[in-house]
């Protein structure tokens, strides 16, 4: 909780509204998995803030006004732990990119109201993902409006955050910057573990031929004292 004091009455903001991040397997999966490697991608720049499920308040002293985003990203804003994102606090910065991943209960007037929100509170780059229909919408803030775009081929770029989101087939791709695949959590650990995998060949490998110049210096040696 984060209480504040205004006018002689107490105001909570609180850090919970009481619902679950996902409602599934596939939709934690895709929350985690973006929300993770956007951490990757922005670890040395000091102000991106990210964050998953978390509230947002854009208005002081209107605790009711808030929402929580499955992702969002606040540019110009520094890292850090936070139990809501309370604007004004943050240099009344709003979070300018926001993800939403779609799970079968989400009803058409919940996300009509999401887009709304986001519409009036300052998101400049909306995204809605649907893991069972494959479907991805693009909206972009156009005349001080949220607007969807009629893009024609498989790529979109974002030209905020730098990263490229690829639809082909039943497949949903997202690539850094450097053209690199956003990876799961189990796929970066066996990316790690085969990094490891190769070090370890490798300093054995070093560690054979060194043994072999050693020994073939001991033996040439030997013919030489001979």
């Amino acid at each position: 909780m984060n209480p504040i004091i205004k006018n002689e009455v107490e105001i909570i903001y609180p850090d919970s509204d009481g619902k679950p991040m996902a409602d599934n397997t596939k939709q934690f999966e895709c929350i985690t998995k973006i929300k993770g490697n956007l951490d990757i991608l922005f670890e040395n720049s000091e102000e991106v803030f990210v964050a998953g499920d978390l509230l947002w308040y854009p208005v002081e002293g209107e605790p009711k006004i808030r929402i929580a985003p499955d992702i969002m990203v606040a540019l110009g804003r520094p890292q850090g732990h936070r139990g809501s994102y309370q604007q004004w606090k943050e240099g009344n910065i709003p979070p300018k990119v926001v993800f939403e991943i779609l799970s079968p209960g989400n009803r058409y007037s919940e996300m009509l109201q999401k887009h709304e929100f986001y519409q009036k509170y300052g998101v400049e780059e909306y995204y809605v993902y649907d893991p069972d229909k494959h479907d991805f919408s693009v909206f972009l803030r156009e005349n001080n409006a949220l607007i969807m775009q009629n893009y024609t081929t498989s790529f979109w770029k974002s030209q905020l955050l730098n990263i490229t989101f690829e639809m082909i087939d039943t497949d949903f791709n997202i690539y850094y910057p450097d053209g690199k695949p956003f990876l799961s959590f189990v796929e970066l650990n066996q990316g790690m573990k085969n990094a490891l995998k190769l070090a370890e060949e490798e300093r054995k490998a070093k560690e054979e031929a060194l043994a072999e110049l050693a020994a073939l210096k001991a033996e040439i040696a030997k013919k030489k004292t001979k």
